[in-house]
């Protein structure tokens, strides 16, 4: 039977501009006949893999992401002296493992390659030595040394939570631990415009001529604020198994996600809004049972002045009726609630490790 760990929070981020679509705009999503407000799965993984949290938890075990290896590998083998045909043969090779080289490229980058690729940190390790081995004989690797560097056992955490996705390279391929939602608003919401002007500190203020007078720039830019909820759930099983067996690694992946996913959302105009936000509620289940979101609960939009109270409420209610119409639906639970002092994030991190109970089990919600 798979362990699975599911997360439901409820954050609240004032007027922002956290995820844009292609014309600028906040992203988002008609649900329930409302629009709401929406920030997407990629762009939450990117800002919490990318963050502090994650570089402090997982420490020598997050992966790099890029399109670019042939081309790095070029440029460093070029700096140590290695001749122009070396150099490039080689970055050929070793890009192309992680990725085909974008084939007749007459202009910009001639060693990209056309997807981005993971590449985990002892791949990155290998990748170091085979260049250092270029730099110092003077010659091209031999293809067993380029084949050798895709590893399985990879010991990236985020590709063990994030998954890793090789067209030609299937054998390589790694299914995600970790599911993420699109984050929308519990309630209906709208993008709004904000038109701003920027002055020019060096124009005469007493310039009367029309050439003078007013703003040096003037914009606009879409925002919305309101209260987001957001799924997650991870496949514990499949994550120590992406890990090799490493269940401290695993634990400490799981650790890095639900703080991250806690305290850490998308950087969009963060210096125009100031859009930073703890989450307010984390309900955090763990068990055998299928999972399921409770996005339910927010298909009718929240109203009223008291959103955040009733999101909670709702979300709380839904679980209870779940539980009654199709069995207990979790093992055990832990809720860290802000409002109301219930539960704190190292609580939550303790219960998800096995190293306490829950504060809300099916048994003391039936008792």
């Amino acid at each position: 039977m798979t362990t699975f760990h599911q997360l439901h929070l409820l954050t609240s981020y004032p007027p922002a501009n956290l995820n844009r679509d292609d014309t600028g705009r906040p992203k988002t999503a008609l649900m329930g006949g409302a629009m709401r407000l929406r920030v997407s799965s990629q762009s939450l993984k990117r800002a919490w893999r990318t963050s502090d949290i994650f570089a402090k938890r997982l420490e020598r075990a997050l992966s790099l992401r890029t399109r670019r290896m042939g081309t790095e590998v070029h440029e460093r083998l070029t700096e140590r002296g290695v001749t122009e045909k070396v150099a490039e043969e080689t970055a050929r090779l070793i890009g192309g493992r992680f990725g085909k080289i974008q084939e007749n490229r007459k202009k910009g980058d001639p060693f990209q390659a056309e997807q981005l690729c993971f590449i985990g940190p002892a791949e990155t390790e290998a990748i170091d030595v085979l260049v250092a081995k270029v730099a110092e004989t003077g010659k091209a690797p031999a293809e067993d040394e380029v084949k050798s560097l895709l590893i399985k056992s990879h010991r990236g955490a985020d590709i063990a939570l994030f998954g890793r996705m090789l067209a030609a390279q299937a054998d390589f391929n790694v299914e995600a631990a970790a599911e993420v939602a699109h984050a929308v608003t519990v309630h209906k919401a709208m993008v709004e415009d904000d038109f701003f002007t920027a002055v020019d500190d060096l124009k005469d203020r007493d310039e009367a001529d029309e050439e003078g007078a007013g703003a040096g720039f003037m914009g606009d830019t879409g925002f919305g604020a309101g209260v987001f909820y957001l799924y997650l759930c991870v496949n514990r099983d499949l994550l120590v198994d992406n890990l090799s067996g490493e269940t401290g690694l695993a634990e400490a992946a799981i650790a890095a996600l639900v703080e991250a996913a806690a305290k850490i959302g998308p950087s969009g105009k963060r210096a125009s809004f100031g859009s930073r936000a703890y989450t307010s509620y984390l309900l955090a289940e763990t068990g055998e049972q299928q999972p399921r979101s409770l996005s339910v609960a927010f298909l009718k939009p929240v109203t009223g002045t008291d959103v955040l109270g009733e999101a909670i409420a709702r979300m709380e209610r839904a679980v209870n009726r779940m539980d009654e119409a199709y069995g207990v639906t979790a093992t055990d639970r832990y809720r860290m609630n802000v409002e109301s002092g219930d539960g704190t994030l190292p609580g939550l991190l303790d219960f998800l490790a096995g190293q306490a109970p829950g504060n809300w089990s099916p048994a003391a919600r039936a008792a």
